[in-house]
């Protein structure tokens, strides 16, 4: 009997990779261990739960038993790995050995929530996956005034579906503006506007302290004194690596999981991808380069070797009030922006010292010249 395929984890990146596989192999044993249900679902939907009033139910785009009986996977429902084998080719879950030909780690991330003082840290929110979101939901629901920490991707998202909810939010950001890993602060100025106009407070160059419990709801402090009562608070201040198991099976681990360029682990035939891998010094959560990490490797695990290869990507901020796009480097070594800003929104081109166009950012009713451009992008590149 040919040994399986396992993969541990059930997100995105571990569904894509079976999608990929089962295209041109339907027959090869693949082993799913996952600490959940499996079910499959769009994790970027969950930045519009609030304000399409979705339940958990409502996001599934299909069950953990019938994705296993689609793609033909043994699945292993609310198991937890404990250990990995490298040299045995072996991993432990709840209790039991299982041998491997391949082992794929698709193990995410999670919220990183900051360590703050006060009693009520135990219950600040995190929102990264459909369980978590089955486990928040109704205190989502009951609360009127929330506080989010983070002016990020998701954190931006998720303040703006949460006003556009009904909600009265607080968004606390420590960098002077939002996207600030994205984007320069005259782009990201207007989506800050846009958030105001929806009602949301942003709190710019600013940290939350401490968050103490009160008779009713929560007290946060912010390093800059200023106090905000709120029913709850949702952590968006960034995401972690799981990374656990692969640091305790001596694997190579910087930020996330290393790997090469055949998202091949520091160990023989145990592979990584999706948000807990790291590929050329980078970890990158965005769906793009987790499909094509998903396409290269399942070849690879097929039996024909295929190096990953990056291009120019896009990413879309899913924020409808105001609409961004941008594509390439837009954050780090600009020597130079081109700028237009209309009524229509912004349309920002960086170039580099050779004058070479080395990324975009498209906002508002601009965002309908993002594919114009990121075919430039491509041909200077």
């Amino acid at each position: 009997m040919n040994l399986p395929i396992v993969i541990i984890g059930s997100g995105f990146a571990s569904y894509q990779l079976i999608k990929t596989i089962r295209r041109t192999n339907s027959d090869c044993p693949i082993h799913v261990f996952t600490n959940d249900s499996g079910d499959d679902y769009n994790k970027p939907d969950l930045s519009h739960v609030f304000s399409k009033q979705q339940s958990p139910e409502e996001v599934v785009t299909l069950s953990g038993g019938d994705f296993a009986e689609q793609y033909n996977v043994i699945l292993h429902r609310h198991t937890l790995v404990e250990s990995i084998n490298p040299e045995q080719q072996t991993i432990t879950a709840n209790g039991e050995q299982y041998t491997y030909d391949k082992l794929v780690l698709a193990t995410g991330s999670h919220t990183f929530v900051p360590p703050f003082h006060g009693d009520g840290c135990e219950d600040i929110l995190t929102l990264n996956s459909l369980k978590e979101f089955s486990a928040i939901q109704q205190k989502i629901l009951d609360a009127k005034n929330i506080l989010v920490i983070g002016g990020g991707l998701i954190g931006t998202e998720l303040a703006m579906d949460l006003a556009n909810a009904g909600k009265m939010v607080t968004l606390v950001e420590p960098n002077s503006h939002l996207l600030a890993n994205m984007m320069p602060d005259f782009i990201s100025l207007p989506l800050e506007n846009a958030c105001k106009e929806k009602g949301v407070t942003v709190n710019l160059s600013d940290c939350v302290q401490a968050v103490n419990k009160q008779e009713q709801g929560y007290r946060v402090t912010t390093s800059n004194c200023h106090s905000y009562y709120v029913d709850c608070v949702i952590s968006a201040a960034g995401l972690k690596p799981n990374t656990q198991l692969a640091t305790e099976a001596n694997l190579m681990v910087n930020r996330g999981i290393v790997v090469d360029s055949n998202l091949q682990t520091s160990a023989n035939n145990i592979y990584a991808l999706g948000d807990c891998a790291e590929i050329e010094g980078k970890v990158m959560a965005y769906l793009q380069p987790i499909l094509l990490s998903a396409n290269a490797l399942a070849k690879t695990l097929l039996g024909t070797d295929t190096a990953l290869a990056l291009p120019n990507m896009m990413v879309k901020v899913k924020t409808p009030n105001y609409p961004v796009q941008l594509a390439g480097n837009t954050s780090t070594d600009i020597e130079r922006w081109s700028v237009d800003i209309d009524t229509q929104g912004v349309c920002a081109k960086a170039y580099d010292v050779n004058n070479q166009l080395t990324g975009f950012v498209v906002t508002n009713e601009r965002v309908k010249n993002a594919f114009t451009l990121f075919r430039e992008l491509n041909t200077t590149n």
